[in-house]
């Protein structure tokens, strides 16, 4: 493998933060490469595969730039849409909550970005794991990388973000999911309470069987995944597949995301919905702004922290509310009945308003 000693900017991640990063510096006019350490990027799919319709991402990011171009995906990636979300409370009351979206199959999600950036420029390489940095010196297991700029898209467990010292998401959240097999209701449902304590259990069907699994907060039980998965999947009374891990950060973006000519974006940075656990369009959004600024460094000599003031510009103010309505939580989430209340105080409308990181009290 042919793998360059220097380079303009350097991203670590593949993912849709990384790729979408990558892209936008490539345009930018930068020398860009991207390594992944995973073989094929996008394998195995750890996510629950749901995406917002654009009309949604406008709606909860209202100041984010040209949501249409970056959000145009071909037909291909879609499974099928939705107009409702089912959320299911510890005593399985139901709440039908409106919500446009579209369920996806996220290892071709994450190739169609990643082709998006090649053809703008980045070249990516693929099998390739960062094990440390130091200074602009990032260091593989097939040898050091000299970059200008470096971008750490590598997930909520960033060596990048744990060389220059940045904090680490404080409630890192275990999840899993998979594919179940069978015929499922066209329609996005969330399970609460002791199913998944201060998280929750789901099921997001698609063409051919549905994404399920659970995330938890360790916050509020010792237990492991497993204890809730096999009650889970009792429930579900479906085949599954064989079962992918990760963390979630469900305690909102870090305090600091650029350190000298480095940042971190995407699960790296925290920038996940901490109501529930959502990434993509986020990643995305930060992904672009990311990229944007490292080429402005590269040609222009522009700070870096151009990146940091956009992506709290565009999407920081919600991101808040998120962690605000998050904090509120925590003391319904620790009993079963007082989540059961708390359920029937904010209905279906002010459900709605927390999906989409909105303040619950207007």
């Amino acid at each position: 493998m042919d793998v360059p000693k220097k380079v303009e900017v350097l991203v670590i991640g593949s993912g849709p933060a990384g790729s979408s990063a990558a892209e936008h510096c490539a345009l930018g006019g930068a020398e860009t490469l991207v390594i992944e350490r995973r073989p094929t990027i996008g394998v195995p799919v750890r996510c629950g595969e749901f995406m917002p319709h654009n009309e949604e991402i406008r709606s909860i990011f209202p100041d984010a730039s040209d949501v249409q171009t970056l959000f145009d995906f071909p037909p291909s990636l879609r499974s099928i849409s939705c107009d409702v979300m089912q959320i299911y409370s510890p005593k399985m009351r139901v709440y039908d909550v409106p919500f446009h979206g579209w369920t996806t199959y996220r290892d071709h999600f994450d190739q169609f970005l990643a082709s998006r950036a090649e053809k703008a420029g980045a070249r990516i390489l693929t099998g390739i794991r960062c094990t440390g940095m130091s200074g602009n010196m990032v260091t593989t297991d097939h040898g050091v990388i000299e970059a200008k700029i470096i971008i750490g898209a590598d997930g909520p467990l960033s060596i990048v973000a744990r060389s220059l010292n940045l904090q680490r998401p404080a409630d890192l959240c275990p999840a899993m999911s998979t594919i179940a097999k069978g015929k499922f209701e066209p329609i996005p449902k969330m399970y609460f309470g002791s199913i998944a304590p201060g998280g929750y259990a789901w099921i997001i069907p698609k063409n051919e069987g549905a994404n399920v699994g659970l995330g938890y907060s360790r916050l509020y039980t010792d237990k492991h995944l497993h204890d809730f998965w096999v009650p889970f999947k009792d429930m579900l009374g479906h085949e599954t597949g064989h079962l992918n891990g990760k963390m979630v950060p469900m305690s909102g973006p870090i305090a600091k995301t650029v350190v000298g000519d480095a940042l971190v974006v995407g699960d790296a940075a925290g920038q996940v919905m901490p109501v529930n656990g959502g990434g993509i369009p986020i990643a995305m959004i930060c992904g672009r702004i990311a990229g944007r600024a490292a080429a402005n460094r590269i040609r222009k000599g522009a700070a870096l922290d151009e990146y940091e003031r956009e992506w709290h510009r565009q999407v920081g103010g919600q991101l808040d509310v998120a962690v605000r309505t998050k904090k509120l939580t925590r003391m319904a989430f620790g009993s079963q009945w007082r989540l059961e209340m708390a359920m029937r105080m904010l209905g279906i409308k002010r459900m709605g308003r927390a999906i989409r990181c909105k303040s619950v009290f207007l």
